[in-house]
């Protein structure tokens, strides 16, 4: 199996992860955040597949820090709830987290071994979506699993005691 069809499955297989997690997920901040990170790799399959045809790479511009930001401006009320999340939901997250570390290095390791320049663009802008992903993963499990000093930390906040 050639590379960009490992990668092809690979985010097929992240879609159906992401899209069951947030269906499992109790906390609504973590439902939102797998939902929006696997509309990003549905845009990535659609990327590979123009790839694979032969067609010329049209990379859909993406934000997803950027995104996640207004998810949490648009939920600050149910996450000032400090609803709790659910020890699944955590593992959920480091599942995640995992997945996304593992697709970083697959895809740095056959940037190198590709043919053609279509190819490598599409496994560099892939490589800098997985990283963003990794940190919004990263950032929500920190927050799901410590809101109080998540907030601490992002506010800078002075502990005076």
């Amino acid at each position: 199996m050639k590379s960009i069809e490992v990668a092809l499955k690979m985010e097929t297989d992240a879609v159906k992860f992401y899209t069951e997690a947030a269906e499992k997920i109790s906390h609504p901040v973590g439902k939102k955040m797998f939902l929006t990170i696997a509309e990003d790799e549905k845009n990535h399959i659609k990327m590979i597949e123009e790839v694979l045809k032969g067609l010329e790479l049209t990379v859909r511009e993406s934000n997803p820090v950027k995104t996640v930001k207004t998810i949490f401006e648009e939920m600050k009320d149910q996450m000032m709830e400090r609803i709790k999340a659910q020890t699944d939901d955590l593992e959920a997250f480091r599942i995640a987290m995992q997945m996304e570390k593992e697709g970083i290095e697959f895809y740095k390791k056959v940037k190198e071994e590709v043919a053609t320049e279509k190819e490598k663009k599409l496994f560099e802008r892939l490589i800098y979506e997985e990283q963003q992903h990794h940190r919004i993963f990263s950032e929500t499990y920190n927050f799901l699993s410590d809101t109080g000093n998540w907030f601490m930390w992002k506010e800078f906040s002075i502990v005076e005691g």
